[in-house]
């Protein structure tokens, strides 16, 4: 079962026309929202991260954040697994071609929910490989909009290198990946890009900000040289499906030893107790109206 514009049904009854502007433009913006044990991870944060998205690209907000709640946790409740990752997306709305905001078009809501998939064990243990690529992406990469051909190109580098993320530098400085945001550890100080209209603002990404911060882990949040992120003893990616994951070799060349390090092992750890920690709650997320 999907949520398409107020109504829950199948998936193959949902249909949009074809001048949404979604379709014709890409003009839309959306959120995925980790739930583990059927209570949605960090939902206020998510929310108020679309709110932002909407308001940058002049969207209208067709609901509440307690609507949003409701439909969201309906669908939770709709699916036959516990563990999901729920998709939605806004777009302007159906009208003529223009590209011009039409003045009364209707925003389009679509949402689904999937089985949520993490990182197996294995390769958390292991480490992943990544590939780099220039960051050729328009510069509001803050706003989180459907118009992703940018990240799919880069993306594909890396799927075509059979590794797990593409990680991207413009004018020599770290943004950050096709899908996720990156930190590297030099001698134990933990470095990534601060916010800014060149990085998506990722919920994961504060989380790990956080803890690190709640346990006394260094962090700088500056510029950082393409040729730290080279010779960094650690590098992990982080979105909301990969958690916390390690990378072990940029275009071939092993990060530090090769191996998962210390730092990344301890956040890990944090990240996974915090996780934990909610699904024991058991409780879902209370959100503001």
């Amino acid at each position: 079962m999907v949520f398409l514009n107020g109504k829950y049904l199948p998936m193959e009854e949902a249909t949009v026309p074809v001048l949404d502007r979604g379709f014709i433009f890409g003009d839309g913006v959306y959120e995925l929202v980790p739930v583990y044990s059927r209570v949605a991870f960090r939902l206020d944060e998510h929310l108020a991260r679309l709110e932002r998205s909407l308001a940058e690209t002049k969207i209208r907000n067709p609901y509440s954040r307690a609507q949003w709640r409701d439909i969201i946790y309906r669908l939770v409740d709709a699916q036959a697994y516990d563990d999901q990752g729920i998709y939605f997306q806004v777009t302007r709305g159906v009208a003529k071609r223009d590209h011009s905001f039409p003045k009364d078009a209707v925003p389009t809501v679509f949402m689904m929910s999937n089985p949520l998939v993490t990182p197996p064990k294995e390769v958390v243990q292991k480490g992943a490989i990544a590939v780099s690529a220039q960051d050729n992406r328009w510069l509001r990469c803050d706003i989180k909009s459907i118009s992703l051909i940018g990240n799919c190109l880069l993306r594909q580098l890396s799927a075509e290198a059979g590794a797990a993320e593409t990680i991207l530098f413009r004018d020599g400085k770290l943004t950050e990946a096709s899908a996720s945001n990156v930190f590297a550890v030099k001698r134990g100080v933990i470095l990534s890009p601060a916010k800014s209209a060149l990085i998506l603002p990722g919920i994961t990404y504060d989380v790990v900000l956080e803890l690190a911060r709640a346990n006394g882990l260094p962090i700088e949040l500056r510029d950082v040289a393409e040729a730290e992120v080279r010779g960094a003893d650690e590098i992990w990616v982080t979105s909301s499906s990969k958690e916390v994951l390690p990378i072990v070799a940029l275009d071939a060349a092993p990060i530090g030893d090769g191996r998962p390090g210390p730092v990344f092992a301890r956040m890990y750890q944090l990240y996974q107790e915090f996780k934990q920690k909610v699904m024991r709650a058991g409780k879902r997320e209370a959100v503001s109206a």
